[in-house]
């Protein structure tokens, strides 16, 4: 398949024009390699890991969630200038699907609504909403573990969901009038702590957005590898 015909198959999957904003520049094709793509890795972030594997894959494409290139280059040095070198130097495709991705259908929040066995689903101004069946601890288990509870959860009929760092009182209260029981996201800050109108479970940023990588990757038939940040729990 040629690189062209390639971008135009991911912009149907998720449309630029879902991004937010301050995602202009960022996302689509950020590093251009060859012409014709055969071998596709996948993953969340394009990390020295990541690259590393997808270049010893000999992968013509690497599709990822997060840019590595969140601010204007001014000077290739450190960490960007190795991956870019690596990616470079195999004349490897890098592609973005970001905030785009979280708002298309079957994106990212989407995945996570799958992977919680959510129905009855309806979207909010960001993530959505959804009757769930799962206790705290089996939804910890369907995200690997390692989640924080802020509040007390007495039931959890109605969850509302936001992939990534989404704990915004704006959404918070909508999620609370909509009849919501409990909110899951990521990255929380003491000054949303100290204000909630509902109970939050916080997990990490990479187990609520590498569901929907996966399971594109599986569609697809590419190689996903995995990265996951290293979290050690202290007692």
């Amino acid at each position: 398949m040629h690189v062209r015909a390639f971008i135009e198959e991911m912009e149907r999957l998720a449309p630029p024009d879902l991004a937010e904003d301050f995602d202009t520049g960022k996302i689509g094709l950020v590093v251009e390699g060859r012409d014709e793509v055969v071998r596709v890795c996948c993953a969340l972030d394009a990390t020295p890991f990541v690259v590393q594997q997808a270049v010893m894959a000999s992968a013509d494409m690497l599709v990822v969630h997060h840019t590595p290139l969140w601010t204007p280059v001014t000077a290739l040095t450190g960490r960007t200038a190795g991956l870019m070198r690596a990616l470079l130097s195999a004349r490897m495709n890098l592609y973005v699907i970001h905030t785009n991705f979280d708002r298309a259908p079957e994106g990212v929040n989407d995945a996570l609504a799958e992977l919680l066995s959510l129905t009855d689903t309806e979207p909010m101004a960001s993530g959505s909403i959804g009757t769930c069946t799962l206790s705290p601890a089996e939804i910890s288990g369907r995200l690997g573990g390692n989640l924080r509870l802020w509040g007390e959860i007495k039931r959890c009929n109605r969850l509302a969901i936001v992939a990534g760092s989404g704990f915004d009182l704006s959404l918070l209260d909508e999620a609370y009038r909509r009849g919501a029981d409990a909110f899951l996201s990521a990255e929380i800050k003491h000054s949303v702590v100290r204000a909630l109108p509902l109970p939050c479970i916080e997990a990490s940023h990479y187990a609520l957005e590498a569901p929907a990588m996966q399971r594109l990757a599986s569609k697809k038939s590419w190689l996903y590898i995995d990265d996951p940040p290293l979290l050690q729990i202290i007692p």
